[in-house]
């Protein structure tokens, strides 16, 4: 125990009959095995500290020892599963439970324990498996029983749970299982019967009772009968002759300067224990948030099969305490707002029996279709052959399925050196590795947002046959869909210069794309995209705040989806933040309220739910579709990084199962890439940067395809990728002379009226004619005259 926990109220006494009691006799305790541990600590006590010796305080101990006797006896033993991770599911374990200590052994492998009757002598054994073990050992070595005792009892366990600190729990969907949870990990066990949970969970309960956990106000108690005797300093004071005054004078000081010492104790003893529970909560925090990024990772890779197999990089067996993805609880459970109960269990929903449409194959038909189809054109059989056949009667182009093979072998970076490299500088001026870049620009991400386009397609079809109500639905899915791509991605994209463009010419979708990068400070990025009768445009600037294990990302600008009809339909992007930037591993989140504005019959409201550190399903998104009077005449769930899906209805309240039945499938996420990446590209975005036969003749001289640093860094030549990386980040602090000097965009103006940048045309046209005097070599040198000091 810390020594500030010894903090106690202390009182001064001058009398000189002050003896200690006696200290209490060890042979009138209990003998119990269970409760020796706490025995041994008494028994630590000096013996100048007074004891307690009440009969009717051991006659109640008496009482107690008997009922835990018959429960626990001299220790419980018996096999009980343990979920070790998802390649290698329950496996069994000897546990042994023993002055208040659970300790558990592998009975398979080198490091076996040898269990018999000698070695379980006096411990209550549950189970039929175990007692089977038991005899069958015996019977298999009888001349091993003079040496098994001593050596099993010797072997170090796997592992051990203080049930002191512990909590304990059943599991609410299996008869079978409980859990142990102890402020750092959790243990996920199973008992052959529900008889042997039952047995384990009354032992468990009862030892655990003998450590009942103190309040604040019980620690802070203070402690009677503790006293500082004066006496020998009374008498030394007497024998050197000094008055009674002065004696009593010294005595009250000597009082007082003790009074202040256990004031400062007593101070420090209470911020010891606020810094330990903050600890402990952030300890708990950290790893259960993490437990559910890998749980709900490993129960993704685990669905896609083949996939998995080649990126064993990514998930490891690290997760190997996680719990079962059935059953996400936390030990400090705790209900959550009304709000938050809205958003019923999507996952469940989606395995539950009753959900009859073709949804419920989703895991099964999003990721084994041919390996030639770069998009998933998902909808319900029953649509029309018109509707669905929306955004699939384009022409096939043949777009690669991988990256190029890395050149060189990259070097792992460490954050942390980086930084201690650069004490001392303006981190503003020092150049990042291309080793936290991902080989797209921000230009190129824009256009990740399309990927679903087809959605697009539908929702044109659907209003042309005057079904206001379904192409809604089909756009708040689009919106929804361009989060998909973000789940994995922990590199950054690379910032685009002032003035670098991007185009995407895709037949394949019926879309021609552009992008450029209007402004340098604050930095925005506008885009313009033409489909089969409609029109999306948007611009977007990113204000970012830092959170020390996290960065929080708030997106400003307005998307615009216009139909050839007149319909317009207006949304912003949700929040975003990456967590555990210093320690664990990264993952990001979306999360906020998003609203879909038409200009018509309907509007539609999505909320993206936050994860927290006791959600067992993530990235639950769940909306409304409104009409003029307020009405919600459809509801929309499912998740932004796996599908979604529409009841015509108000359910957001989160109705039963059963009056779920009639849910509808609108989009689902299209399969990993054949060939995984570093940087988990999806197959769509893994063409983005594509350079096909015949098309750098075509670019302008700003396209992102031509930037030399994101291009050696895709073929994996990392030295000449940073080497270019910091020519061009030198050149980049030009533009803010630049626009100041009056640049402005050569394809997008910005709109007075409505404060947002417009494409104002002319781009294709003079890719016709291949027309690029208006733009400059932003890739190339610095002349030495335009260099800037610095």
């Amino acid at each position: 125990m810390h020594h500030f926990c010894c903090a106690q109220a202390m009182s001064i006494h001058c009398s000189s009959d002050m003896k200690p009691s006696p200290p209490s006799d060890p042979m009138s305790r209990s003998q119990n095995p269970a409760i020796s541990r706490v025995q041994s600590t008494r028994d630590s006590v000096p013996e100048h500290v007074p004891s307690v010796n009440n009969n009717n305080h051991n006659q109640n101990h008496h009482s107690r020892d008997v009922k835990i006797n018959d429960i626990v006896g001299n220790g419980i033993s018996g096999i009980l599963y343990k979920w070790v991770n998802y390649g290698k599911g329950w496996r069994p374990r000897w546990f042994v439970l023993q002055d208040g200590v659970l300790s558990y052994y592998k009975i398979h492998g080198p490091d076996r324990i040898l269990v018999t009757k000698e070695t379980e002598k006096g411990s209550r054994v549950i189970g039929e498996e175990s007692i089977r073990r038991i005899s069958r050992r015996r019977n298999r070595h009888p001349h091993r029983n003079g040496h098994t005792s001593s050596s099993s009892r010797s072997r170090k366990p796997v592992g051990e749970v203080h049930l002191k600190v512990s909590s304990i729990k059943e599991s609410r969907s299996d008869d079978k299982r409980f859990s142990i949870f102890t402020g750092t990990k959790r243990l996920h066990l199973r008992a052959e019967t529900t008889e042997d949970r039952a047995a384990w969970m009354e032992a468990l309960q009862t030892v655990k009772g003998l450590f009942p956990r103190m309040s604040n106000s019980e620690l802070m108690a203070p402690v009677e009968n503790v006293a500082v005797s004066t006496e020998r300093l009374r008498q030394r004071l007497l024998e050197e002759g000094v008055s009674e005054a002065a004696i009593q004078e010294s005595e009250q000081i000597m009082e007082n300067e003790f009074a202040s010492l256990q004031s400062q104790m007593m101070v420090l003893r209470q911020k010891y224990w606020l810094l330990t529970d903050t600890l402990r909560h952030l300890e708990t925090e950290k790893v259960d948030l993490e437990n559910t990024v890998v749980d709900e990772s490993q129960r993704q890779l685990k669905n896609v099969g083949a996939s998995s197999r080649s990126r064993p990089d990514k998930y490891s067996e690290s997760a190997s305490e996680s719990e079962d993805d059935n059953e996400r609880v936390d030990a400090a459970e705790e209900d959550t707002d009304d709000e938050e109960n809205t958003f019923f269990d999507t996952k469940d929903f989606l395995s539950s029996s009753s959900f009859k449409s073709s949804a419920s194959d989703f895991r099964t038909s999003s990721f084994s279709s041919d390996d030639d189809e770069l998009y998933a054109f998902d909808a319900e059989d029953n649509i029309e052959p018109a509707i669905r056949a929306a955004g699939t009667n384009f022409p096939r182009v043949k777009r690669r399925k991988k990256l190029p093979d890395p050149v060189e072998k990259e070097k792992g970076v460490s954050l942390w050196s980086m930084i201690k490299d650069n004490i001392g500088k303006d981190l503003t001026k020092v150049c990042l590795p291309v080793y936290f870049n991902e080989p797209l620009s921000s230009l190129q991400k824009c256009f990740e947002d399309l990927e679903y386009s087809y959605l697009i397609d539908r929702a044109y079809e659907w209003g042309k046959r005057g079904n206001s109500l379904m192409r809604i639905l089909n756009v708040a899915a689009f919106a929804v869909s361009g989060y998909a791509s973000t789940e994995g991605r922990i590199c950054k994209p690379f910032n685009p210069l002032l003035g670098e463009t991007y185009e995407a010419d895709y037949p394949d979708k019926g879309l021609r794309f552009f992008s450029e990068k209007v402004s340098h400070h604050p930095m925005i990025v506008a885009c313009h995209c033409e489909g089969k009768g409609w029109k999306f445009y948007a611009d977007s600037n990113l204000k970012s705040k830092f959170w020390g294990r996290s960065i929080q990302l708030d997106p400003e600008g307005v998307l615009t989806l216009e139909f050839d009809d007149g319909e317009v339909f207006q949304w912003s992007k949700v929040t975003s933040s990456i967590y555990n930037l210093i320690l664990g591993k990264l993952y990001c989140d979306h999360y906020g309220t998003m609203r879909i504005q038409g200009n018509h019959e309907y509007s539609c409201k999505l909320k993206f739910k936050e994860q927290s550190i006791i959600d067992r399903n993530p990235h639950q998104v769940q909306g409304v579709v409104q009409d003029k009077s307020g009405k919600t005449v459809a509801t929309l769930i499912g998740k932004w990084d796996e599908s979604m899906h529409y009841i015509n209805g108000d359910y957001s309240k989160g109705k039963s199962h059963e009056s779920l039945s009639e849910a509808h499938l609108l989009w689902k996420r299209s399969r990993p890439p054949q060939f995984p990446t570093r940087y988990n590209l999806t197959r769509f975005a893994i063409t983005l940067n594509e350079l096909i036969p015949g098309l750098k003749e075509k670019l302008p001289p700003t396209d992102s395809r031509l930037r030399p640093d994101q291009r050696c860094l895709e073929n994996g030549e990392y030295e000449m990728a940073n080497a270019e990386k910091l020519r061009l980040e030198q050149r980049q602090r030009q533009a803010r002379n630049m626009q100041e000097r009056g640049w402005k965009s050569r394809w997008f103006a910005k709109d007075k009226s409505s404060n947002t940048y417009r494409y104002v045309g002319g781009y294709w046209e003079a890719r016709e004619r291949g027309k690029w005097e208006s733009c400059p070599d932003i890739f190339g040198q610095v002349p030495s005259d335009q260099t800037l000091d610095e």
